[in-house]
């Protein structure tokens, strides 16, 4: 038996023992993403190039989650390990099938690159739905859970997990391949660098994936800095450059002169898979004497030793049987339903909902993401089996009328080419005119948010230019609004956005993956009480944010800012009412009373907030514990939150993190604390 086949060994000796057998010429071929076969070693090629973000993406049909922003919302660690857990299984499955078949295409393999654990700064960018939101606690904590539920805890990984983008990375996504986001160290020890921490340290993420930007002068994808750190926390996985980044280092970031310099550059840095092509020079890059061979033969260590963990070289593994049969079956589309009720944010109720079929005899459901599935998926999606759309949740759930109209197009002023400008109105209005209440299906999809170069429109950067619907949609709000029929508005976006016209209710649904309009239908009728919380902050507008290219902290997120909020971060309304009404800390732990003195069953998430006395604590509160629970009505529970000991650090200026305080203040509620926020003082 080969020493690289011999699994009592380390995965570090059989990796190095594997590298061994390779010529220079094969081990530079494994480093590429898309990796070459080596026969004679019975190595198969691979494509190191997967995704899961919210459920396998790209390689047909998989069971589609809410995207990651409305799986944040849920504020609940397991939901979302045990979405990750499903997303591992069905890539499994994939694999297992498709490598039977000698299909080892792009988009099939078994290393994930997800989490996107970037924090949110800013509510232009056009990517931020698929980061788990502006805190760095809460995504550190949701963060670790999908990493665990990815990598499974078996005897080798179920699939490699993947932190990207390393680091301080949210946009302009227009300028992204020649950006230098220049942040202070404060920032970056405070807000930039945690999640990235937790997942290495914490979670053992296998792979973590390095960004398209400069930080702070140096280019992400081989940076001494964001290296360093790496070393520091003890990460032994394999890093990837993100896609086609490193010909940035010579085409846009002028820090190299050449290809060739470019992968001299980043394989001597450490970075050990290319997303792109340039490591095509890897060989010239060491004859010209830019780079070592001990920097190839490094770099191809860490990729071995990441296969020999995901059992690639065992002659068995414990997942090799987990059966087709599984994908998008009926208990992962249930759960992928679950995930979507408990994302939805109920944002403003004047009383409308929960609807009361008895009462009603006809709906208009209105609106251009009324009846589409775009407004379900998000980016870096699967293709669901099948789809359930507002429109036909609503039709599914109410035995009488329901009148449908797309109201306008999604951005533009008409949606026929032929038609005069506004063609959809008229037919909307009198659609109101003729229901007893409407639901008003407004927002976004990933066409009007998302990466650079993703959409075919004037959104093409990726970007928001400000947080207004379009305008197509401001105009149908306000004919609908005229109508004077109890409206409630359900808003379709990945980010925040300021509708303007609220209506008599608000819903935010994110983008809510396959199963949306059925969990809507089941909140809207009152079968489930909303429940998601805001991971992100709804501003009023972009006017008073500070410019989109500047990643100070200051004035951005709730820990920073207290002005221009349209709805805070941690808030979102039930049907019922929970109140926090006792708090007691000890030994690391808050342990809460909480009641519900409303008159509905709900979930409820309670949050835990602290306030630091320093001089280097954040201006505001920070959160830093939370936990979901289901409250009866008239009952109680008491639950207990451990409180992390970093939650009692701050940063200085130097990026020096320590407890400057010897003050602090606990505070328990169901949204960030206020006045009848249940409080506890603790000295330290």
């Amino acid at each position: 038996m080969e020493k690289y086949m011999d699994k009592t060994l380390s995965a570090q000796e059989r990796a190095e023992s594997l590298t061994d057998e390779m010529t220079l010429e094969e081990q530079a071929s494994q480093l590429k993403y898309q990796a070459d076969p080596v026969p004679r070693l019975g190595i198969p090629a691979y494509n190191w190039w997967n995704e899961g973000l919210h459920g396998v993406a790209r390689a047909g049909t998989a069971t589609m989650f809410p995207q990651a922003i409305g799986l944040a919302a849920m504020f609940d660690e397991q939901m979302i390990f045990r979405a990750a857990e499903i997303t591992a299984d069905e890539a499994r499955a994939k694999y297992n099938a498709f490598s039977t078949h000698g299909d080892r295409d792009i988009y099939k393999g078994l290393t994930l690159w997800s989490p996107n654990i970037n924090i949110f700064r800013d509510p232009r960018w056009g990517r931020g739905h698929e980061t788990y939101g502006e805190d760095p606690f809460l995504t550190a904590r949701l963060g670790v859970a999908f990493v665990k539920g990815l990598q499974g805890d078996g005897e080798v990984l179920k699939t490699a997990a993947c932190a990207k983008h390393f680091a301080v990375h949210s946009g302009p996504e227009a300028v992204r391949h020649e950006f230098d986001a220049v942040a202070n160290p404060k920032d970056m020890e405070e807000t930039y660098l945690p999640a990235f921490k937790a997942l290495v340290q914490e979670a053992k993420v296998e792979g973590v994936m390095g960004a398209y930007n400069r930080v702070n002068g140096e280019p992400a994808c081989a940076s001494p800095y964001l290296m360093g750190k790496l070393k520091e926390w003890g990460f032994d996985g394999y890093f990837v450059s993100d896609c086609w980044a490193i010909q940035d280092f010579h085409l846009h970031h002028h820090v190299t002169d050449t290809a060739t310099e470019s992968a001299a550059l980043a394989l001597k840095q450490g970075c050990d898979i290319n997303c792109g092509c340039t490591y095509l020079q890897a060989l010239a890059a060491v004859e010209e004497g830019l780079a070592d061979k001990n920097d190839i033969r490094n770099a191809c260590v860490h990729a071995m030793r990441t296969r020999v963990r995901l059992g690639m070289f065992d002659e068995k593994t414990e997942y090799d049987n987990i059966p087709y049969d599984i994908i998008s079956c009926k208990e992962y589309k249930a759960f992928s339903q679950e995930c979507a009720e408990k994302s939805m944010v109920l944002l403003k109720n004047n009383g409308v909902l929960p609807l009361d079929r008895s009462k009603l005899k006809t709906i208009a459901v209105i609106g251009p993401n009324a009846d589409s599935r775009a407004a379900l998926e998000g980016n870096y999606c699967g293709t669901a089996d099948r789809y359930t759309t507002f429109l036909e949740g609503i039709e599914d759930a109410f035995e009488g009328r329901v009148l449908y109209s797309q109201g306008c197009h999604l951005f533009k002023d008409r949606t026929s080419g032929l038609a005069m400008a506004g063609d959809r109105y008229a037919e909307a209005v009198a659609a109101a005119e003729n229901a007893d209440v409407v639901i008003a299906c407004v927002g976004l999809d990933a066409t009007l948010e998302g990466e650079e170069g993703d959409t075919g429109n004037e959104f093409f950067s990726g970007d928001k230019k400000d947080l207004r619907l379009p305008e197509s949609q401001r105009v149908l709000l306000e004919k609908l609004s005229a109508t004077g029929k109890p409206m409630v508005v359900v808003l379709t976006t990945g980010s925040a956005v300021n509708p303007e016209i609220m209506g008599d209710a608000l819903i935010e649904t994110w983008y809510p993956g396959q199963m949306g309009g059925k969990a809507l239908a089941r909140i809207l009728f009152g079968e489930v009480s909303p429940s998601g919380k805001l991971p992100v902050t709804f501003y009023k507008s972009t006017d008073e944010l500070p410019p989109f290219e500047d990643y100070s902290m200051e004035k951005r997120t709730y820990r920073y800012t207290t002005d221009n909020i349209l709805y805070p971060f941690g808030y979102g309304l039930t049907y019922s009412k929970v109140e926090c009404i006792s708090i007691s800390f000890a030994d690391g732990k808050a342990v809460i009373t909480a009641v519900n003195s409303g008159e509905f069953d709900t979930d409820e998430v309670i949050q835990l907030y602290i306030k630091d006395n320093s001089e280097f604590a954040v201006p505001n509160v920070s959160l830093c514990g939370f936990k979901r629970v289901h409250i009866k009505k008239g009952e109680s529970v008491t639950i207990d939150v451990t409180v992390p000991d970093s939650a009692f650090e701050a940063v200085d200026n130097k990026g020096r993190r320590a407890v400057y305080g010897d003050k602090f203040t606990l505070y328990a509620d169901v949204g960030q604390p206020d006045l009848n926020s249940v409080k506890i003082e603790i000295a330290k």
